[in-house]
């Protein structure tokens, strides 16, 4: 119960986090230091402070107003929620001011505020979309939309959702326009030199240990009965939906055999840039709006996909995904597979990597001789304290060069378990930055430093152009940004 009531005060302290448009409050706000609001329900924010007055004039203090961008408000409640959503998430406080949270809701206001002049919208079928997912989510954490409600001291799930979908287009025009921003910044290999030169010797950053990992992958294969089997079962599936009108979602969350099948299937947007199997998409984006494709495989086993919404080039996808059958005997076959190659590394046959390029079944990492890739910067090297748990113990006992005996791993995604092998063909003790040895380290650092060049140029340019209002206490604040200018 305890891991439940934490989730949903985090969750409330984001809800509540929302916004007012300023013009929607401009006409009643009788004293913008107190917040003093003639005839509104404060049924959405804080009301500890309220102050109800005997008739003739009914006024409520509903709270006070912290800042003005743009045509949005940020209210004293928006800044202590957001306060809440940051201890309740385990954040350390220890660097958190109240005047520094501030000064971020009024970054994220001025790029909404902007993204909507530059027309850098968000549909509302998006918004939507997202506060569904959203909405799911947090049914099934607590057990009932009823609990949920109440928890919000919302009457209806109408004004729930309309109060989530007011917080998520404010997330979404802001990273909008922050995209925008850094969206077509590029480093030379020119600005890499000139900022590694830059940084004195003594304050050059320290890397930690790493190491490079290779793997030879040998994935149990089904029979031919077995896969047709599965592709009979996703027929029967789309002929009740089609012919019956069965479910989708139903269908999905009862047979369905992926990490979704709890979201009745729902992958959400996916978009053609999106990191999607490109056999998947390529189905996905050959259908029509309501329309469920034949069965069709990927790496990850047979699926049918059902296009819920086509926006522009954007689809909202349901699928149901199922596996054949995996005999004990391909299971046997697949491990004393890669037995004998690991035997013959060892004898000195052939190289782990050249073993990957001739004998893996994994084709990202095949012609690259097995070589994994970091997902957080595609390079080769794994951090130690920074890697995936799982990865680590299993290389962790591993000596130079020395190649694992098979492990069995179960596919995250929903794909079918596999074998593999594993080697660590490099290590890099811990050392200060070395421009040849960590060019694509030290590249990245560059390229995130004439990032935040950029986004500072454009907040300071765009805080001159904005109206911005800064009122009561928070005035008192050190921001880093100039919004306490001229008014």
């Amino acid at each position: 119960m305890e891991k439940v009531n934490k989730y949903i005060l985090t969750a409330f302290a984001i809800i509540s986090s929302g916004f007012i448009a300023a013009q929607e409050i401009s006409d009643t706000v009788s004293d913008a230091n107190t917040g003093v609001i003639d005839d509104v329900s404060a049924d959405s924010i804080a009301t500890s402070t309220a102050e109800v007055k005997s008739p003739p004039y009914k006024r409520t203090k509903i709270d006070g107003i912290s800042a003005v961008i743009g045509d949005y408000v940020i209210l004293e409640s928006d800044v202590e929620k957001a306060l809440i959503d940051l201890k309740t998430q385990g954040v350390s406080m220890a660097d958190v001011t109240r005047c520094g949270l501030l000064g971020k809701l009024m970054e994220d206001r001025l790029y909404a505020h902007q993204a909507v002049q530059d027309s850098l919208l968000v549909s509302d079928d998006e918004i939507a979309a997202q506060s569904d997912r959203q909405l799911q989510g947090l049914v099934q954490q607590v057990g009932s939309m009823e609990k949920v409600l109440k928890f919000y001291r919302k009457e209806d799930e109408a004004s729930l959702r309309q109060e989530i979908q007011k917080i998520n287009k404010l997330q979404m025009l802001s990273g909008k326009m922050q995209q925008s921003i850094v969206e077509g910044i590029e480093i030379t290999p020119e600005e890499v030199r000139q900022f590694f030169n830059k940084i004195p010797e003594s304050e050059r950053p320290v890397f930690g240990a790493e190491m490079e990992i290779s793997q030879i992958i040998k994935q149990p294969k089904a029979t031919a009965e077995e896969k047709q089997h599965t592709i009979d079962r996703l027929n029967a599936i789309k002929e009740d939906i089609e012919d019956n009108d069965a479910s989708f979602n139903v269908k999905a969350i009862l047979y369905s055999e992926g990490p979704s099948k709890s979201n009745g299937g729902l992958l959400g947007v996916i978009t053609k840039d999106s990191g999607y199997d490109k056999d998947f998409k390529d189905v996905v984006f050959g259908l029509r709006e309501g329309e469920i494709s034949e069965p069709f495989e990927t790496q990850f086993g047979y699926h049918i996909a059902f296009v819920e919404k086509i926006r522009g080039q954007e689809r909202d996808v349901r699928h149901i995904i199922m596996q054949p059958e995996i005999s004990q005997e391909s299971m046997d076959k697949a491990k004393r597979e890669l037995d004998t190659i690991r035997k013959h590394i060892n004898e000195g046959k052939y190289t782990f990597a050249a073993a990957a390029r001739n004998f893996s079944d994994e084709k990202e990492t095949k012609f690259d001789g097995g070589l994994l890739r970091n997902p957080q910067d595609f390079s080769s090297r794994f951090e130690l304290t920074k890697m995936d748990p799982a990865l680590y113990n299993q290389v962790r006992n591993l000596k130079d060069n020395e190649v694992s005996y098979p492990i069995l791993e179960e596919d995250p995604r929903g794909g079918a378990s596999k074998y593999k092998l594993l080697q660590v063909t490099n290590r890099y003790d811990e050392h200060t930055a070395d421009f040849s040895k960590d060019y694509m380290k030290i590249q990245q650092l560059a390229k995130t430093e004439k990032q935040y060049e950029a986004i500072k140029k454009w907040m300071d340019e765009h805080i001159e152009d904005t109206y911005i209002s800064v009122n009561g206490s928070s005035r008192d604040c050190e921001f880093e940004n100039n919004w306490l200018k001229a008014e």
